[in-house]
């Protein structure tokens, strides 16, 4: 089935114009009840990152995003196959704070496909009774691979709605430098894996999320080859992103890069100030900044 026109809400309040970038990456790791989930992962990846990371609630990120004028996808990553756990903060509240900032936040929300029948029902619900307007996938912390069938129902649902699936792709900092790496197994990550997925569902627009070390060539040809899909920039300091990355940033897949940070892991400030010691051209950085960004999500 085509993409519907209705949409995950999103932020309907946004005044594009008077914003300067959208961050696709965010995350945050707490409720606006002060529960908190995954504090030895973000212990790790701020280790990793060598960065001075906090838990954020949604509350907290729109009033950091809005104080830089900017938006952001913001989401959590459901462990629930691995952990037992359902993620903190769940979706519905990820979607019912972004209602109330939708000037700057837009909600993504992340269902583990492990969840099987119940999380196809989920994600339908997210969307149409909550406004979710994407979701993201960790391929590598919820175990399995992109293109494995048991996944396929869950895309359906986000097919149908016609909204983003984000998926990290590429080495990760969760679980860098504990015993056996925490448990997290990179091969799910290559982003080849997709390759599969956007042929069968041509309908669903696909991010890879991060330069996709070490598998940064299958992330370019894929890209390149697949209409819906794109790429998120962030997870890295631009001053480390792979000559390739930045040729192709500055020609044939100008239109399809995207602003991200994986804040609060890395601040849209650095992520800024290292893109002009790069070899990124003037003429793109507004598209890769916001522009891109805004016509995959259907904003404005």
């Amino acid at each position: 089935m085509g993409p519907s026109k209705e949409r995950g809400a999103g932020p309907q309040g946004a005044d594009l114009d008077a914003i300067v970038a959208i961050d696709f990456h965010t995350h945050v790791h707490r409720s606006v009840s002060g529960a908190g989930s995954g504090a030895e992962d973000l212990a790790a990846m701020a280790s990793y990152f060598k960065a001075d990371a906090r838990a954020y609630d949604v509350e907290q990120l729109a009033a950091y995003y809005r104080e830089r004028s900017m938006m952001a996808v913001v989401f959590t990553v459901d462990t629930y196959a691995a952990t037992g756990h359902d993620p903190v903060p769940s979706g519905e509240e990820i979607a019912e704070v972004a209602a109330r900032n939708a000037d700057v936040v837009i909600p993504f929300a992340s269902v583990d496909p492990a969840r099987g029948r119940a999380g196809v029902h989920l994600a339908r619900r997210l969307i149409e009774e909550h406004g979710i307007a994407g979701f993201k996938f960790h391929p590598s912390l919820q175990g399995f691979y992109p293109n494995d069938r048991a996944a396929y129902p869950l895309y359906e649902v986000l097919a149908e709605h016609g909204v983003p699936a984000l998926f990290h792709t590429g080495q990760t900092g969760v679980g860098s430098g504990l015993r056996g790496g925490g448990g997290v197994r990179l091969k799910y990550s290559n982003p080849m894996y997709l390759d599969d997925v956007a042929v069968d569902f041509p309908d669903m627009p696909i991010v890879l999320a991060h330069p996709s070390f070490p598998w940064q060539e299958e992330a370019l040809a894929v890209a390149l080859h697949k209409p819906q899909v794109y790429i998120d920039l962030s997870g890295w300091s631009p001053k480390y992103f792979p000559p390739l990355l930045v040729q192709y940033a500055n020609t044939l897949l100008k239109d399809k890069m995207l602003f991200g940070t994986d804040f609060p892991m890395l601040t849209p400030e650095r992520w800024m100030a290292d893109l002009e010691k790069t070899e990124i051209r003037d003429e793109v950085k507004p598209g890769i900044f916001k522009h891109n960004a805004a016509r995959l999500l259907q904003l404005g």
